[in-house]
């Protein structure tokens, strides 16, 4: 059963979207054996290549694992601290092969189609829980305003997968002053991908980096 959650950062409540309880979330993943998650990343990788957008959910089914389907196409909410703690997610993987959730180079790209999203040095520790990034690629983040107006969501702007929130003005000391509030298993970490020199990093705010 879905549920909401809270997180505290920088001092502040912030309502998530609706989130899967944890028990659920390792269920789900002891479910999806190595071999499957390898064989979606390879399709993810053909679309990105040239492929199509699959043209329904049940495509979708075929590309992503329970719980990045629930997320991308279900707007469903990862447990906070899942990335982290979770073996083969995100956070936890960049920790054992940086030792830091902060590599200074490289590109986080949607796991549903592959289109590169945020930039390695926008990655920054707000506290909250989640991956979080002061600013997308340029043309790679779409924003959809919640219907009753209290968030603002972000999806992917080549497959329409949910990522998370937006929350902005909230005092980091970020170019922007906004935080991407991203979904870690909707990203996938590229450490080849280029990124422009003028993209700086947050110093105080990423831990263990090399920057």
């Amino acid at each position: 059963q879905l549920r909401l959650c809270d997180c505290k950062a920088m001092g502040g409540k912030i309502r998530s979207a609706a989130m899967l309880p944890l028990a659920a979330w390792t269920a789900r993943a002891l479910r999806a054996s190595p071999l499957h998650l390898r064989a979606r990343c390879v399709v993810a990788r053909a679309v990105t290549s040239g492929g199509e957008l699959p043209s329904d959910e049940a495509g979708w089914r075929t590309i992503l694992s329970p719980n990045q389907f629930a997320v991308l196409r279900e707007k469903a909410t990862e447990p906070p601290g899942y990335s982290e703690m979770r073996e083969g997610e995100l956070e936890f993987e960049l920790k054992q092969a940086y030792e830091t959730k902060y590599p200074s180079e490289g590109v986080y790209e949607c796991v549903g189609c592959g289109a590169p999203l945020y930039y390695a040095r926008t990655k920054f520790d707000s506290g909250c829980g989640w991956p979080a990034f002061y600013d997308g690629i340029p043309g790679a983040i779409a924003e959809v305003p919640d219907a009753d107006g209290s968030r603002t969501e972000i999806v992917c702007a080549n497959c329409g997968g949910h990522l998370g929130h937006v929350f902005k003005n909230e005092g980091f000391p970020s170019p922007t002053d906004a935080r991407h509030c991203v979904n870690g298993i909707a990203l996938r970490y590229e450490p080849a991908a280029p990124q422009p020199d003028d993209v700086i990093a947050m110093p105080n705010f990423t831990p263990g980096s090399k920057v």
